[in-house]
């Protein structure tokens, strides 16, 4: 057992990509894309597609399937004295995830039953992911022996979606990643079989980014992908653990949205898309404010 963690936690610090300092300088002055967040553009319309987190505009579950969430969050129980909390995604990913965990795990108010594992690595965006062979799926089961628990233990996941590179008109592009997300979320199935809740989450802002990894207006496209996916869950077209969203992370920039959230150059590195500490922070807290207050999270996040 000790020769595979070390294996595993080799092959995770293989998929680990070295930071470096040089590149192109965040543009600060892209502070607004002109764009409306999902959850401020409701019922109206981008591009001919309906806003809103969820069908009919709206930025909660439809009640019948709120209801099915609230049953299967009712459904988490300790598996040998554990309930584990998982992040998939990327670099982003992992650098907010881990921030969340930090706070989390010192928040009075976190069941005490539950563990929270970042399983997001750098480079393994969606499209990477999606193939069950991928390094990644190794690498992530180090990261859960190296937490000391098993895969069979995780009833929840955290998931944050994009596609590396895009170059895709809208909406080829957030139906590519639709596509994507259900690829994972069979494989999500398959690895994890007590898994009873999936959050999933689109981007931040990218108006800043100076590369191609996934500039605007693909992190905002992105959003219509998570909404689409989570509407055929809905609808029956997919089945299996129950699918909502995360907390909704884009915003546009300092133009900001209605509840007050902005996203500053401030908030970025030197690329424009990786998160500074600050960025981390918010959204650690936005993840935070979701968990410790959203009825399908509450029964099994929060300390009875």
């Amino acid at each position: 057992m000790v020769k595979k963690l070390l294996a595993l936690a080799a092959l995770a610090a293989a998929l680990v990509p070295v930071s470096a300092s040089a590149g192109p300088a965040a543009d600060c002055s892209r502070t607004s894309v002109g764009l409306t967040p999902l959850t401020d553009l409701g019922a109206r319309k981008y591009k001919g597609f309906q806003g809103g987190l969820y069908p009919g505009g709206k930025n909660v579950p439809p009640a019948g399937y709120l209801a099915q969430g609230v049953a299967a969050a009712a459904q988490v129980e300790p598996i040998d004295g554990r309930v584990v909390l998982l992040s998939i995604g990327f670099s982003n990913a992992t650098y907010e995830f881990s921030v969340f965990k930090q706070i989390a795990d010192a928040d009075p108010r976190k069941s005490p039953e539950l563990t929270i594992v970042d399983g997001a690595i750098p480079r393994q965006s969606t499209d990477v992911i999606r193939d069950p062979r991928a390094r990644y799926w190794r690498a992530l089961l180090g990261r859960l022996l190296a937490a000391g628990v098993r895969p069979d233990q995780v009833q929840v996941i955290w998931m944050k979606t994009a596609i590396a590179g895009p170059t895709d008109p809208f909406p080829a592009y957030a139906r590519r990643l639709r596509g994507y997300i259900a690829e994972v979320y069979a494989i999500l199935r398959r690895r994890f079989p007590n898994l009873k809740l999936l959050y999933l989450a689109s981007r931040t802002y990218a108006g800043y980014s100076t590369i191609s990894l996934n500039p605007e207006p693909y992190a905002y496209q992105g959003g219509f992908a998570v909404k689409w996916f989570v509407e055929d869950r809905i609808r029956g077209k997919v089945t299996g653990p129950w699918v909502g969203w995360g907390p909704y992370l884009w915003t546009d920039g300092t133009k900001g949205r209605s509840d007050g959230l902005v996203w500053t150059c401030a908030d970025v590195i030197q690329d424009g898309v990786h998160p500074t500490a600050s960025g981390r922070q918010k959204v650690a807290e936005l993840l935070l404010r979701f968990f410790t207050s959203d009825p399908t999270a509450t029964p099994w996040f929060v300390r009875p």
